[in-house]
């Protein structure tokens, strides 16, 4: 969508900014021990508390409120009893409705070990600094697929791979929306970025090849080669200088 009130702007930011203070909550208890489950809980409590639903079971019929994807597994991972282990790479992704207005974030955090070097956290790290990289591209007057060179070339450099069939998306009104928001250099992402145009930004990366496939759960992608995936992601509003992080807050 493009945002054309200051209350659609304020209705957007108040969905982001409980967005982010889920994520945080999650976060914070991400550690050796705990379930993928509990950590939905956490997510589940501060969306509850603050008048948001999760947008997936209302729109796709995703069967918990957050998707929690750990190593190989990239994207849409079902929450459960699966204890989280040192080392582990935990992604949190959630997207949340409140007002009839979307938001969507998303977070790798590695599980402290005792080694000094770690796959997992270069991987995050990358992922993180890939957006970061890419909200230089995210202005108004660009295209989309000014992003995803600006994505594809950080993760390179780095020595990692972008899974390709998978990336960021407008939002708002509902979850996708239109543009597609690539992570590589698409020269057929030509939509024009435009002042008001509200989208995510969501490197989504891996250790390996980046080929992935579909679990015969019908919702979780992962790996084909078995590698680590990293994902980061917020929503932002384009405009003619630095993008508006909404879900940062």
């Amino acid at each position: 969508m493009s945002i054309d009130s200051p209350e659609q702007f304020e209705k957007l930011r108040a969905c982001g900014m409980i967005v982010g203070k889920a994520l945080r909550a999650m976060a914070a208890e991400v550690r050796a021990g705990v379930t993928t489950g509990e950590l939905c809980e956490i997510g589940s409590r501060v969306l509850t508390a603050h008048g948001a639903r999760s947008s997936p079971p209302m729109v796709y019929g995703f069967p918990w409120d957050v998707c929690i994807s750990v190593n190989d597994e990239v994207v849409h991972g079902i929450p459960g009893d699966r204890v989280i282990q040192p080392g582990d790479l935990v992604k949190l992704d959630l997207t949340a409705e409140k007002d009839g207005y979307h938001t969507d974030s998303a977070v790798s955090i590695e599980v402290p070990t005792s080694s000094p070097k770690s796959k997992a956290r270069e991987l995050a790290h990358c992922a993180e600094r890939a957006f970061r990289q890419a909200l230089g591209a995210a202005r108004a007057g660009n295209r989309t697929k000014d992003i995803g060179r600006t994505v594809e070339r950080e993760v390179r450099r780095r020595g990692f791979h972008v899974i390709k069939e998978l990336g960021g998306h407008g939002i708002g009104r509902t979850i996708h929306e239109p543009p597609s928001v690539p992570n590589y250099a698409d020269y057929s992402a030509q939509h024009k970025l435009t002042e008001g145009l509200v989208i995510t930004i969501e490197p989504i990366i891996a250790a390996g090849t980046g080929d992935v496939s579909l679990d015969k759960d019908g919702w979780t992608y992962r790996t084909v080669d078995g590698s680590l995936s990293a994902h980061y992601e917020h929503t932002i509003v384009i405009t003619k200088g630095e993008p508006v992080l909404l879900t940062a807050a």
